[in-house]
């Protein structure tokens, strides 16, 4: 079960990090998932605690949230070399 909440989850921040990046029209639903579980992760590796992999609360969704925003920023530098 946690498994699907996690990619729930992580599919719904991938998505608002992408609105806040402003990448939404050129990614996919499957990228938003991606993107979110691995900000997540990369918050989890950050902040302990700060992970929604350790448990659901506002601090760990937003940490979370901010990840993926990060990575996206990332993605962003790499693929087009600058930050939206």
């Amino acid at each position: 079960m946690g498994i699907i909440i996690l990619i729930v989850v992580g599919g719904i921040l991938g998505w608002l990090a992408s609105i806040v990046m402003r990448t939404d029209a050129q990614q996919g639903i499957l990228l938003n998932i991606v993107v979110g579980i691995v900000g997540a992760l990369l918050a989890g590796f950050l902040v302990p605690g700060g992970s929604i992999t350790s448990g659901i609360s506002l601090p760990s969704i937003l940490w979370s949230l901010l990840g993926a925003i990060v990575l996206l920023a990332i993605v962003n530098l790499v693929r087009r070399g600058k930050v939206r």
